[in-house]
């Protein structure tokens, strides 16, 4: 099981020798109170000896000064490096299990709180490493090590100090127990603002041609207010432990100044004693303060480690699970049946594809047809029955060596920023020719004509091509890594039908052993294929070529014949 404190374990040393610095740097710091006493004390009783005993001590407390001023810049330096270096790594391994992750997972995740775990989380966990180095050490040595040097110097008083601080401990550890509930919370409504504004800087868009931008803004508003209220209900309560710390602890100042002057009055101390007493009595409350800004930022490290360890915790899917072989189809459904919840979204299907085939899949919004190829990349596992390809269950072969077999478009596919050579080869070391070749296929012959050819440079998101040009160059991006399956997931809907057809004409003469899949909503799209694939709310209504669906499958007759299509009456 992965735990934070395991990223800490390559720093072990460099953690050990800083954490060792700033403790000798904080027990220097806590010399200079005691020498400050015994030097008043001494030019009191000895006038004659001042200046000796002044250069003496003053000499002492200027080197002790100087261990801790370096002692604890050194150290610092090497908790900042630690935190740093820890965090780096702990934010490499959470992205990476975050593009490991299954699709069911993703969707029991969600994608907002993803974004979320990897910046905010992540930061508030590089915050706690850090200041738990810097002042882990530095606090309980102030705290417990005054306490020391201040029984060293006056017993009496430090039983006012030890009466305070059993109520301010207790007090601080129950504050920042429900502190680290409420910063789960905040984080939880932090997700839910993430998930808004990514929705609205997907649709900004949609956004401003409905002129819904004023509505967007106040729903917006609202749950910025909602992080905005979780962030003040845990900052009013962990902020409760400062005013309670300093109330305990001035009480506690208050007592000591009073029965130290009683007892110098009393001639039973001395007063550099007493100055020394007050200057360690500042040190603890300097350092008792100084606790509840390590439970506050504890308490956020704390609730982040954990939601991240959520993360890297889960369990790897898709596992490899043992089946026999099926025959020798390049791809094969078998009965298949797949639920997202409880109700099936694909039912009973079946159909065999050999090599160089061509199946085109059509059906309504809803009716399964993305969800085949769902289950073909084993995103999803099947409910029952099975999914083969080249004779192999999916659930028998490794997900890279799966998914190097296709070669895929989505509906909602995404260009980066950069050129068209950097967006077909997507860093796979594919050749330039290769990558011509599959420009030239998918028709995306305006790449040529312009001066920069494949260097020619691509907006984020491809803003500045036109929506077919994007998904020529999408196409291309699948037809070059030399798949055994191509797969267009309503991937020409922008293209025109000239387009289109010669688009289809070319993949076939150019690469006739590919097996290829068409999802489309137009039947021209699919018409030349060997078979069609009609869905039904999540069923079959039809498998066939296209004259046979003509004459026996009503769905697809009405859908060519809604479409304009002669359908032979």
């Amino acid at each position: 099981m992965v735990r934070i404190r395991g990223y800490l374990r390559p720093n072990a040393v460099r953690m050990a020798f800083g954490l060792t610095i700033k403790a000798i740097g904080t027990v220097a710091e806590l010399l200079l109170p005691l020498l400050l006493g015994y030097m008043l004390d001494d030019s009191e009783s000895s006038p004659v000896k001042d200046e000796k005993s002044l250069f003496l001590f003053g000499g002492l407390m200027l080197f002790f000064a100087l261990v801790a001023l370096f002692g604890n810049i050194a150290a610092n330096r090497m908790a900042s490096r630690v935190a740093r270096d820890a965090t780096q790594k702990l934010r490499g391994d959470l992205f990476s299990r975050t593009l490991s992750l299954s699709a069911r997972q993703i969707d029991a995740c969600t994608l907002p709180t993803l974004v979320s775990r990897l910046s905010t989380d992540t930061y508030n966990v590089h915050n706690m490493l850090g200041m738990m180095q810097r002042l882990g050490v530095r606090v309980p040595i102030l705290l417990f090590g005054g306490l020391a040097f201040a029984f060293a110097l006056e017993p009496v008083l430090t039983l006012i100090l030890v009466a305070v601080l059993p109520f301010m401990l207790a007090a601080v550890l129950f504050i920042a127990g429900r502190g680290i509930r409420l910063y789960a919370k905040l984080q939880g409504a932090v997700d839910t603002m993430v998930r808004k504004i990514r929705d609205d800087y997907a649709g900004v868009r949609v956004i401003k041609a409905l002129s819904r931008t004023e509505y967007e803004s106040k729903t917006f508003k609202d749950v910025a207010g909602g992080v905005a209220k979780a962030e003040m209900r845990a900052g009013l309560w962990t902020g409760m432990s400062n005013p309670i710390v300093s109330l305990l602890l001035n009480l506690g100042m208050v007592a000591v100044v009073l029965v130290g002057a009683l007892r110098v009055q009393a001639g039973v101390m001395q007063a550099g004693k007493i100055v020394a007493f007050v200057s360690y009595f500042t040190l603890i409350l300097t350092a008792a303060m100084t606790v509840s800004r390590l439970f506050v930022t504890l308490a956020k490290g704390t609730a982040s480690g954990r939601r991240i360890c959520e993360i890297l915790n889960l369990p790897e899917e898709p596992l490899l699970l043992p089946a026999s072989t099926h025959g020798g189809a390049r791809v094969e459904f078998d009965d298949v049946t797949f639920a997202y919840g409880e109700v099936p979204a694909v039912e009973h299907i079946s159909f065999k594809l050999q090599k160089g085939e061509r199946l085109g899949i059509l059906g309504a919004t809803g009716s399964g047809k993305s969800t085949l190829v769902q289950l073909l990349l084993r995103f999803y596992d099947a409910t029952s029955g099975g999914v083969y390809v080249d004779g192999r269950n999916v659930t028998d072969i490794p997900k890279e060596e799966l998914r190097t077999k296709f070669g895929i478009v989505f509906q909602n596919d995404f260009i980066m920023a950069g050129t068209v050579y950097d967006n077909v080869d997507f860093c796979r070391g594919i050749s330039e020719e290769e990558v011509s070749r599959a420009l030239r296929a998918a028709q995306a012959d305006f790449v040529f004509e312009r001066e920069e050819g494949l260097q020619f440079p691509l907006a984020a998101h491809g803003v500045n091509l036109s929506g077919g040009q994007k998904q020529r160059v999408l196409i291309a991006r699948a037809l070059a890594g030399a798949p055994s399956v191509l797969i267009l997931d309503d991937s020409s809907s922008a293209l025109d039908y000239r387009t289109d057809a010669a688009l289809r004409a070319a993949i076939v003469r150019e690469y006739p052993e590919l097996t290829c899949i068409f999802i489309a909503q137009r039947i021209s799209s699919v018409q030349g294929c060997d078979r069609i694939l009609v869905l039904e709310r999540g069923k079959t209504a039809g498998l066939g070529t296209h004259a046979e669906l003509l004459q026996t499958c009503g769905v697809y007759r009405d859908i060519a014949r809604s479409q304009g299509g002669d359908v032979g009456e």
